[in-house]
């Protein structure tokens, strides 16, 4: 608890050097990779996302995932904003929610979190506008098991709504699509997601 309490608080050690850094060094935000350009999941008009999951970028995202490293949300989300398809637009943002049940042993979406800070630099407001429904998690599942992908429902407010759908890491795309799906259930006129990483 005082360590995460100490990540929140203090300044922060670079996770490629151990330079002192929040987050990231300038050498080792030299060294990392862009996301693949690999296809768009379905359900979604375009896919942004900032870097290939691996090394340095890995381990930031991780951060902010598993202990609420919240100095490094702001910097990936600027780098998520530099990745966001040109010239294209959003009337809201709103993320992928995880499971109540890891929501619950963290004390936070990391989703959300990275969401509130794209929509705070976009001047876009922010909205939860997914339910996530029962059902297992996808860290950790199989492959063959994350296609299956969550399942959501979308909250009213969806309807009529150009969406930016902000999650962490893009693996299969399931979650993802998952979203966009509901979101379109729901009446989202357009969905373009945005990820911190991707993995090669």
């Amino acid at each position: 608890m005082f360590r995460s309490l100490a990540e929140v608080l203090l300044p922060g050690s670079c996770p490629g050097c151990g330079a002192p850094a929040e987050p990231v060094c300038a050498s080792c935000v030299a060294a990392l990779q862009p996301a693949p350009n690999r296809a768009t999941p379905p359900g979604l008009d375009h896919l942004g996302a900032a870097f290939a999951y691996e090394g340095v970028a890995r381990e930031v995202v991780a951060r902010v995932k598993y202990r609420n490293a919240r100095g490094a949300v702001p910097w990936l989300a600027g780098a998520m904003l530099d990745h966001l398809p040109g010239g294209r637009s959003a009337d809201v943002v709103t993320w992928a929610p995880t499971t109540p049940r890891r929501r619950r042993e963290r004390g936070f979406d990391h989703a959300e979190l990275l969401a509130r800070a794209v929509g705070r630099r976009a001047g876009l407001p922010v909205r939860g506008l997914l339910t996530r429904l029962p059902g297992s998690h996808q860290t950790g599942a199989r492959r063959d098991e994350r296609h299956a992908g969550p399942q959501f429902r979308a909250r009213p407010d969806a309807a009529q709504r150009r969406v930016l759908l902000v999650d962490d890491v893009v693996t299969t795309g399931a979650t993802l699509a998952a979203g966009a799906a509901a979101l379109r259930r729901g009446g989202a006129v357009s969905v373009i997601g945005l990820a911190a990483a991707r993995t090669p």
